[in-house]
């Protein structure tokens, strides 16, 4: 039986069949969409286990067909995987901010592009036994990925919940950007960029208004700590 099913989003039809063709070596089945509207329509049909996902699309681009998946209870956890040709920060920023898990640039290498698929389905796939990690009033329940600050839930994407327990077990402790690259992406030597954006995602969803408050600081070449102020 195929290990996952992945929709391929790309306007490119010689590029679309390439990656198509390197994932089924690999055991996966595709599906593909050429335009915005036709990616949407299969990601509500299909339910496929990943995206990859083209920015520049015909119709609607990859922004509008990540933000309205994003913002659907049955899509939401879909892992996305954006791809770009645009050479702008603001760009993949915004991707990664409308809730893509990560992104690569072309020309790209198809084995790491099959590398990081890998690592995206491992971490949602992940069947792990059930624990609890608890400092003050936050709980993160491994075994149903839900994570609680002063008995409200947070409404965290996969990559968010695995960077805050990755945090949470090192409380007041400081965790290095490729640190976090590394178990979060399981990439090392990475863009990580990816990280920042992710813990600007992340450290506004903490904020409740509350005291104390569950804050992630920065230092300086360093990396981040989460830590209660």
């Amino acid at each position: 039986m195929p290990e996952a099913r992945i929709l391929i989003v790309e306007d490119e039809d010689a590029i679309m069949e390439i990656v198509s063709q390197a994932l089924r070596r690999h055991g996966y089945e595709t599906a593909s969409a050429s335009d915005g509207d036709a990616a949407l329509e299969k990601i509500f049909s299909l339910r496929p286990d990943l995206v990859i996902l083209d920015l520049m699309l015909p119709k609607m681009d990859g922004w509008e067909v990540c933000r309205r998946m994003k913002a659907e209870p049955e899509t939401e956890r879909i892992p996305i995987l954006m791809l770009t040709a645009r050479r702008d920060e603001r760009d993949v920023v915004e991707g990664l901010e409308l809730g893509a898990d990560d992104y690569m640039k072309k020309p790209f290498s198809l084995a790491e592009l099959t590398a990081r698929v890998k690592a995206l389905l491992r971490r949602t796939g992940e069947r792990r036994e059930s624990r609890i990690v608890e400092n003050g009033d936050l709980r993160i329940e491994l075994d149903d990925e839900t994570a609680l600050l002063r008995g409200t839930p947070l409404d965290l994407s996969p990559t968010e919940f695995r960077l805050l327990e990755a945090l949470a077990r090192k409380m007041g402790r400081t965790a290095s950007r490729e640190e976090l690259l590394s178990k979060i992406w399981s990439f090392y030597g990475g863009d990580t960029r990816t990280v920042d954006v992710h813990i600007s995602r992340l450290r506004k969803k903490l904020d409740d208004g509350k005291s104390p408050a569950l804050a992630i600081n920065s230092l300086r070449g360093r990396g981040y700590r989460l830590v209660w102020e």
